[in-house]
């Protein structure tokens, strides 16, 4: 795993937060692929394909005002030449009451660049 994957890939991760902070739809899905497949925490429990995935965020950003706590809080990446995964933990909500949850992001170049294709959000079983 060369340095340069590793940043250019944090950078993907820490634009689409920002993104999703400010409720910037384009910039949202601007690394996404076409055929990505989210396993979130609400309903659907599956999205797949651009355009579900999209539709995920019009219930988080209706509960969640921009700039509203969407933070990385720990990550870790592992590239290949044109495959790579990252987990992190991630805090997310008001000030007041913030939650952590997890993320695990898949990656595959496409045509020279990074593109998200697998995106899975988790939170711990409270049983």
């Amino acid at each position: 795993m060369s340095q340069s994957q590793t940043t250019e890939i944090r950078a993907i991760i820490e634009s689409w937060a920002d993104a999703v902070r400010r409720h910037d739809y384009p910039s949202v899905l601007a690394h996404h692929d076409q055929d990505i497949v989210m396993f979130d925490v609400p309903p659907p429990l599956q999205s797949r394909g651009l355009d579900e995935y999209r539709k995920t965020w019009d219930l988080f950003f209706k509960y969640n005002r921009p700039s509203y706590a969407f933070d990385i809080e720990e990550i870790a990446i592992t590239a290949g030449a044109d495959v790579a995964f990252a987990v992190a933990v991630m805090r997310c909500g008001a000030p007041q009451s913030t939650f952590q949850f997890r993320l695990t992001i898949g990656l595959r170049k496409v045509d020279g660049s990074w593109r998200i294709t697998h995106e899975h959000h988790s939170v711990p079983a409270t049983d």
